[in-house]
């Protein structure tokens, strides 16, 4: 077995779940005393993780998303630190590895993950950067961005699916209460939440439309969206206040706390319009809380109806109202669905997302020097 020393590139200055997928598979790796080290943002979100962590990092500063300096440091950190495989987690870092393989002189094999679920750009760059030979393995989050990129990379023995995980053991001490008392909100009236960033493929424009139907019915119902601004915040709240649901939904900001404090919700209420997979309804389905969801990208491979989960359309409050009232009405249904849903999770946990990463590492490098 080849001795893997792997490089992960991680272009984002913020915190989002693909960053925390990272995070994940780092920690677990490092479990398996696999070497590796991260080419990351000065300062950024990830740089200041991996440095409380230990992780041996490499700073850059980005500039712009096809910065040759950037690509140049990057081959320059290959050759030093004698990396043999190097694990892209966005796309500007997929960009800056394809530069740094074709101008500057590294040839070390690829991984390269896909998140998000809509087709390859068909900008001659990003298809010839999919395509290049350099890329060993393209691995999607799930079947449904796998499909997507199957569209355009019709190689189904270089794209894999390899689902993202959470950390269940955070999961063990949920604080009762907690989360209700912070927006005095009685255990009495049904509280729905929505976690995920105030962005616009979050589509939480429809959750507060759905909020407006379900407050026709049970005026004392209660709803959080629990996530940090990436510009939708105003748009958001002028929806809140033209329906007349101010006090009725609030915007909490981010929380780092939803382990201990999600399993105050009734319903987790879901709304995208987009999604690669959605590992804000992994949580929901690890504190127990039914879920409620749209069938956006690779979502269905979460929610199946009536056995893990309820769903409706995308953009249409009238289909989420209607299942979110048949939770709050039939307590049967709810438990019915948070065993159904609890069974399904154990498939989708941060050590099985490293095991099946890891294996194809070692795959590659085999490949590479059998």
């Amino acid at each position: 077995m080849n001795k893997l020393n792997i490089l992960h590139i991680s272009t984002a200055s913020t915190w989002r779940g693909g960053e925390q997928q990272v995070a994940y598979l780092m920690e677990e790796l490092s479990q398996k005393n696999i070497q590796q080290a991260v080419f990351c943002i000065k300062n950024g979100a990830f740089h200041q993780y991996a440095d409380a962590k230990g992780f041996q990092t490499i700073p850059f500063k980005k500039g712009f998303s096809v910065n040759p300096l950037v690509a140049r440091k990057l081959a320059q950190t290959v050759q030093k630190n004698q990396i043999n495989l190097i694990h892209t987690h966005d796309s500007h870092a997929h960009s800056f590895a394809i530069l740094a393989t074709r101008f500057f002189g590294m040839h070390v094999p690829l991984v390269v993950s896909r998140r998000v679920d809509f087709p390859i750009s068909k900008n001659q760059f990003s298809l010839r950067k999919y395509s290049d030979p350099a890329v060993k393995r393209i691995l999607c989050v799930s079947n449904e961005i796998r499909s997507i990129v199957l569209q355009d990379i019709p190689n189904p023995d270089l794209v894999s699916t390899v689902y993202s995980g959470i950390d269940l053991s955070k999961w063990s001490n949920p604080s009762s209460n907690k989360l209700r008392e912070a927006y005095n909100i009685s255990s009495k009236q049904p509280l729905i939440v929505n976690v995920g960033a105030l962005a616009d493929h979050k589509d939480q424009i429809t959750f507060v439309e759905t909020i407006a139907l379900i407050h026709a019915n049970y005026p004392d119902a209660r709803a959080l969206i629990i996530g940090k601004d990436q510009g939708e915040k105003n748009a958001l709240e002028d929806r809140i206040r033209a329906l007349s649901l101010e006090g009725i939904i609030q915007l909490t900001g981010f929380r780092s706390d939803i382990p201990s404090v999600l399993s105050d919700a009734d319903v987790f209420l879901f709304t995208s319009k987009t999604e690669g997979l959605g590992t804000s309804i992994l949580d929901a389905f690890a504190a127990k809380v039914p879920v409620v969801s749209t069938p956006a990208g690779g979502i269905p491979e979460l929610v199946i109806h009536e056995q893990t989960g309820l769903v409706g359309g995308i953009k249409n409050p009238n289909q989420l109202a209607e299942q979110v009232i048949r939770l709050l009405e039939e307590p049967a249904l709810v438990q019915q669905l948070i065993a159904g849903a609890n069974q399904h999770l154990q498939q989708f946990t941060k050590e099985q997302t490293a095991e099946q990463t890891l294996k194809v590492y070692q795959q590659i490098l085999d490949q590479q020097h059998p």
